[in-house]
């Protein structure tokens, strides 16, 4: 049986959600952050030797990374759900999608989040310091490029009702994060409205709920 090794208020909601959607028996360990660095614990070091999140482990095999991990679990247990036909475009567009949630769209919401907290921990003489250089990095290198990934989003959600077509599919459950840290971190849904019917589409959904239910309390899902 598959096993989710999940750490709370982390990409690995979105393997429970796929999970769910699929209908599949799973086992879920739980980990929590460190309180105070809102790092992983180092028991899952034990699992993958990088320590993070998400992991599942399948009989005798362990894998790690999301796109990884949603990408072999559609195509080992999916029964051709929640994936486009191959050779079609929307299976090129699938494809795409579900690497450039992690590959493209993450890194630079990872810096927002960097610089954001850089000030808090900062010595106390340097904080005032370490502010200026924190918003002059947000303003100047990273809001732009955020911009750009927003931008783009709304304006392809306005070609289909997906990331991938017409069909709900494993691409949207892999956007699904960076839209949601997004929206939480940067204002995302702000002046765009098809990221905001996206995200409150999503949340609907039984799978989704469920997967909550499971997974234990998740920030970004309110």
């Amino acid at each position: 049986m598959l096993t989710v090794h999940h750490l709370n208020n982390s990409r690995s909601q979105r393997v429970l959600w796929l999970l769910e959607e699929l209908g599949l028996p799973y086992e879920i360990k739980h980990y929590q952050r460190d309180a105070k660095t809102m790092l992983a614990p180092p028991e899952l070091r034990a699992v993958h030797p990088l320590g993070k999140s998400p992991v599942i482990t399948d009989g005798p095999a362990t894998l790690a990374e999301t796109g990884a991990i949603v990408e072999t679990i559609v195509d080992a247990y999916g029964g051709g759900r929640l994936k486009p036909a191959a050779g079609t475009e929307e299976r090129l567009r699938w494809t795409y999608w579900l690497h450039y949630a992690e590959g493209s769209a993450m890194p630079p919401l990872l810096m927002k989040l960097i610089f954001m907290v850089m000030p808090q921990r900062a010595p106390g003489l340097l904080k005032g310091i370490v502010k200026g250089i924190a918003n002059t990095a947000q303003k100047t290198m990273i809001d732009p490029q955020l911009k750009s990934h927003f931008d783009y989003w709304e304006t392809e959600l306005g070609k289909s009702e997906w990331f991938a077509g017409p069909e709900f599919s494993a691409a949207d459950i892999m956007m699904s994060f960076p839209i949601e840290a997004a929206a939480d971190r940067a204002g995302a849904l702000e002046g765009r409205p098809r990221l905001a019917a996206f995200l409150k589409t999503i949340h609907a959904r039984p799978a989704y709920q469920a997967a909550l239910i499971k997974g234990g309390p998740y920030a970004y899902a309110d």
